[in-house]
């Protein structure tokens, strides 16, 4: 895919990961569904909800081509690795617990959730990555402004 003269420096690459990053994010969201939502907490659920919600507001800045885009990809990325992480990968320790190890393992969990959590904590990990690469590459981002410069680019 060539690069247009409105293309700016990180954009092919936040494309790419957003867009993984989103259907991780689904395909995650799907196991949960699987598993049964009554098998989470209500802060699990609530957690998981607001995280999708993000990961849309994200992707959609990424696609419109908003100079934010590689902030809102940091903000959301990489909280979720972590998120994803505490909630999946370390034994129960609180309500935001769904916990695929220890002696208290959650519900239905089998290869599939591994395998989607997994691939969720990646994508969440490279679409982070790609906001840090891609705001190295362009410079600083002004979060206050009007007008064009301030907001998206449009295609000539």
């Amino acid at each position: 895919m060539a690069t247009t003269s409105t293309e700016m420096p990180g954009d092919r690459a936040l494309r790419w990961t957003g867009a993984v990053f989103l259907a991780a994010v689904l395909v995650h969201g799907a196991d949960h569904m699987r598993r049964g939502t009554d098998v989470v907490t209500t802060e699990v659920l609530s957690a998981g909800t607001v995280q999708f919600v993000l990961a849309v507001l994200a992707v959609g800045l990424v696609f419109r081509g908003h100079r934010l885009a590689p902030v809102a990809a940091i903000a959301i990325g990489f909280p979720s690795a972590i998120g994803f992480t505490a909630a999946h990968l370390l034994p129960h320790w609180s309500a935001f617990s769904d916990s695929f190890t220890g002696a208290d393992v959650a519900p239905h969990v089998n290869a599939l959730s591994w395998v989607t959590a997994v691939f969720e904590i990646t994508a969440d990990l490279a679409f982070g990555a790609a906001g840090v690469a891609t705001l190295r590459a362009r410079g600083p981002v002004e979060l206050t402004g009007r007008g064009h410069e301030s907001g998206m680019r449009t295609a000539t």
